[in-house]
């Protein structure tokens, strides 16, 4: 649990870090994390706001959580090779979705254009 909370804040930390890469452990973990937070606060605002869809609390988080999303996002990409510019497959209808997670699980690359493997570094 302490590893998921470091991870997060980590990410959160490095929110305008576009460079560099990222491990699939901080990609994930931040994701678990993330999805945990959205999903609490969906609860809090359905009992608070009585909303049935994205209330205050959620629309806020998701609002505050895009820009450090976006930031690891990019460095995962990196760290297997690819542009950032691959996020964008993710517009292409349930193929697009498939191929990105497929790039996220992927393994690290050695040494690449962005940098030493941060698997070698830790």
């Amino acid at each position: 649990m302490n590893e998921i909370v470091e991870n997060y804040k980590s990410v959160f930390l490095n929110w305008s870090d576009f460079k560099g890469r990222a491990r699939r452990r901080e990609y994930w973990l931040f994701t678990l994390a993330n999805i945990i937070v959205a999903v609490l606060l969906a609860v809090i605002d359905g009992v608070i706001f009585k909303s049935a869809g994205s209330g205050p609390l959620s629309g806020l988080y998701s609002l505050v959580a895009l820009v450090p999303g976006l930031a690891v996002s990019f460095r995962r990409l990196h760290d297997i090779g690819k542009s950032a510019w691959w996020l964008l497959i993710a517009l292409i209808p349930f193929f697009g979705a498939i191929v990105l997670i497929y790039f996220m699980v992927k393994d690290s690359e050695p040494e690449n254009i962005y940098g030493p493997n941060p698997k070698q570094i830790a």
